[in-house]
């Protein structure tokens, strides 16, 4: 398949994205966010569960930060 198959699919969507600043990358960051929901609602700290997710993620605790804040933010 070429790439303008692709993005012929669902232009509007990606039109969407682009101007609200969501990369296309960051969909494999779902699943991070959604533990952090699970966690934050049994109730465990915030910087436990970002220690948690670094080390589960291979990526550093300023990094979960920034991805929870992305998420997170108001479109």
């Amino acid at each position: 398949m070429k790439v303008y198959k692709i993005l012929f699919l669902v232009p509007e969507l990606l039109e969407t994205l682009h101007k609200n600043g969501i990369k296309t990358g960051d969909y494999k960051w779902i699943n991070l966010y959604k533990e952090y929901l699970n966690m934050k609602s049994m109730h465990h700290k915030t910087g436990y569960i970002v220690a948690v997710l670094a080390e589960r993620y291979g990526i550093c605790e300023r990094k979960v930060y920034k991805i929870l804040a992305k998420m997170n933010r108001e479109i």
